[in-house]
């Protein structure tokens, strides 16, 4: 069974996130400029409370930057600066800020909300502000409130932020319906890049790179491997015979075989043509030489069928362990030197021979 895995799908989370936290740095530095300039002019304007009260918002907005640079914690980072700008928005609507012109802020909201947050999530909390809102504009004499706002007001109000509400909802769904449809993309192309079209194994520059990845960690780590090179012994005469069609039938066939008898843990691929090769971690050279041969009997006793024709399908193959090279490359000639050796000696076989006092079970087999 070939492991999967999705590395561009997570290096574009990671870039997305990384993207966002920059945008959330630039927007805090923002908040902190317009909260003191404001704030001064608010100052100026012998509106001393409201003015002092701007400047102490500052002190959640810059702690929160110096969290987000001490921990990297973005999550930390989304969740600090959501509950000082709800919190902000808020005092504003209840003093009415300067001029009750306080609530005309609260347009910044629903745009940063939708944001960073799920569009359920984002339009749950909006509710909440809107509940809070409605609050305050029907009961001025509430403790904490001190504006009182017109009919008129609470009107427009309402409805200019519902429309931009709905817009900003419907811009994200979008945004994020164009997002999911470019990931799929990204990773069918992907995906169509790793694997083999016929057989649906990994193809050759995939097991490239599973090949170097494996031998960096025996390098860091000492975690042996071994590698099976097989080979469809005479394929040629299926196709002349039987033709290509037959062929292919056979390569899927024996590729639903492998993936029978390897392990989770193992990868296999199709080398080229009719050539396979499969790695696999943690497995030391008679493990290797035990599975290969199992495959070789579960392919021999095997009826290979295409339109009610018997084909004619062994393997031969040559098994090595990086034990015995000292590197890829090395490893890859000699399993082929050994491939070639199981082929002189007659086909449907495996090479290096396993001598029977030392025959033991490979590692327990969970598919």
């Amino acid at each position: 069974m070939t492991a999967s895995y999705r590395p561009n799908q997570i290096i574009s989370s990671e870039h997305e996130e990384q993207q966002i936290s920059l945008l959330l740095n630039g927007l805090s530095a923002m908040a902190l400029l317009f909260l003191t300039g404001i704030g001064l002019k608010a100052w100026f304007a012998d509106h001393h409370t409201h003015a002092i009260v701007l400047w102490l918002f500052n002190i959640p907005v810059l702690a929160n930057m110096l969290w987000y640079f001490r921990t990297g914690n973005r999550l930390a980072q989304k969740a600090g600066l959501l509950i000082t700008v709800a919190l902000l928005f808020a005092y504003l609507i209840a003093s009415g800020g300067e001029g009750n012109t306080g609530p005309l802020w609260f347009y910044v909201f629903p745009p940063l909300l939708f944001f960073l947050t799920s569009l359920k999530g984002g339009t749950a909390i909006l509710l909440f502000c809107y509940l809070l809102a409605i609050i305050v504009f029907q009961f001025p004499n509430l403790p904490g409130v001190a504006a009182e706002y017109s009919t008129d007001f609470k009107i427009r109000f309402f409805a200019t932020l519902t429309f931009e509400s709905i817009f900003c909802f419907v811009l994200e769904a979008g945004r994020l319906q164009a997002r999911n449809k470019l990931l799929k993309l990204a990773e069918s192309h992907e995906k169509a890049a790793r694997t083999d079209e016929l057989t649906g194994l990994a193809n050759r520059r995939d097991m490239h790179n599973r090949l170097a990845a494996e031998f960096s960690r025996y390098q860091r780590s000492g975690h042996h491997f071994s590698v099976v090179l097989i080979d469809l012994d005479l394929f040629k005469r299926v196709n002349d015979d039987f033709g290509h069609d037959a062929g292919d039938a056979a390569l899927r066939h024996f590729a639903s075989l492998v993936r029978k008898v390897i392990r989770q843990t193992d990868i296999a691929a199709r080398w080229g043509g009719e050539e396979f090769l499969i790695l696999l971690p943690d497995t030391t050279l008679l493990q290797a030489l035990t599975l290969a041969e199992r495959l070789r009997a579960e392919v021999a006793a095997t009826e290979f069928r295409h339109q009610q024709q018997i084909l004619p399908v062994t393997i031969s193959a040559g098994v090595c362990s990086i034990s015995k090279a000292g590197s890829v490359n090395e490893l890859l000639k000699l399993a082929d030197i050994n491939l070639y050796s199981a082929k002189e000696d007659g086909r449907n076989r495996i090479a290096p021979r396993v001598r029977s006092q030392d025959s033991q079970p490979a590692a327990e087999n969970p598919a």
